[in-house]
């Protein structure tokens, strides 16, 4: 119940507030496969279409399943002024302190990130295709969901400021505008020794960041009027008023690249957890146990 009043605030928000937007989301799951080790990457590329266009699944769920809005953020600053030290990072202590309406209520995140960590290793270990690419595509969005700032904060869409659409602002209009423009190259996937805790690490970078997120809003918008803040988008059948490109080049350039960075944290990061669930699979050749189950529905 809980999770459907945060659902219906965001059906009647003007901006919906999904993460990253579907473009993003689909350009951090591109990127990553290209960061990933050369014994894991033919499966990879061989479902590279599926796993672009998947990446957005998890948000198209919050349509019809008001269990899933929890999911995708973690409210931190409802538990305090020191929530990182408050909040226990196992899910059965969470739960002990504080009770699972409460941890829905404000988001649950990082401990999702590590039951569909987990959930790849076994899928990955099973050879089950179907279950590994779910999975490949779910750990990957919301993994992508804790690298933005506004994924961690009760004040997702500045609704308590009077900041009302800074969400898609920030996630969806600035990587649309400026993402072709981007330095894509990451490096390698790293193996991650622990993944739990490396997802709340993704949580508290997001947390330090988000004040930021606000305050340079708040103050670039003392220097726009109306007029020139919002247009009027006629490129859609619903004509909606929207931040003018003047308003998102201003912002982006105020946050100093903070979007391409969170960006290029979330595909790194992405590469690491499929990299780090293969190798505690134990390394199976996906690409065999593709071929196996092929050959199991020809039998």
């Amino acid at each position: 119940m809980l999770g459907f009043k945060r659902f219906i605030l965001l059906l009647i928000s003007s901006s919906f507030c999904f993460s990253w937007g579907f473009h993003a989301h689909r350009t951090i799951h591109e990127k990553a496969i290209y960061a990933l080790p050369e014994a894991m990457a033919p499966f990879f590329l061989e479902h590279a279409d599926y796993i672009i266009e998947a990446s957005v699944n998890a948000d198209q769920r919050r349509y019809v399943d008001s269990s899933e809005a929890p999911r995708h953020y973690i409210d931190l600053d409802c538990y305090g002024d020191s929530p990182l030290d408050s909040i226990p990072k196992y899910w059965s202590q969470a739960k002990a302190k504080f009770g699972e309406d409460t941890l829905q209520k404000y988001g649950i995140l990082p401990w999702v990130i590590n039951w569909e960590y987990q959930a790849l290793v076994r899928a990955m270990d099973s050879g089950n295709t179907q279950l590994i690419l779910k999975h490949i595509t779910d750990l990957g969005h919301y993994v992508a969901d804790a690298c933005v700032p506004l994924h961690s904060t009760m004040n997702y869409d500045g609704q308590l400021t009077g900041q009302d659409g800074i969400h898609a602002l920030w996630e969806t209009s600035i990587p649309e505008a400026f993402s072709s423009d981007y330095d894509y190259f990451v490096g390698k996937a790293l193996y991650l020794n622990d993944p739990q805790q490396f997802s709340w690490n993704l949580i508290k970078e997001s947390f330090t960041l988000k004040d930021s997120v606000l305050d340079l809003e708040w103050e670039l918008n003392a220097s726009f009027d109306e007029e020139n803040k919002y247009h009027l988008d006629l490129s859609k059948t619903d004509a909606k008023k929207t931040f003018s490109p003047a308003y998102v080049s201003a912002y982006n350039k105020v946050l100093n690249g903070m979007v391409e960075r969170r960006l290029h944290v979330s595909i790194k990061a992405i590469a690491s957890f499929w990299y780090s669930a293969w190798v505690d699979a134990g390394e199976p050749d996906l690409m065999g146990a593709q071929d196996r189950e092929q050959l199991l529905k020809k039998n």
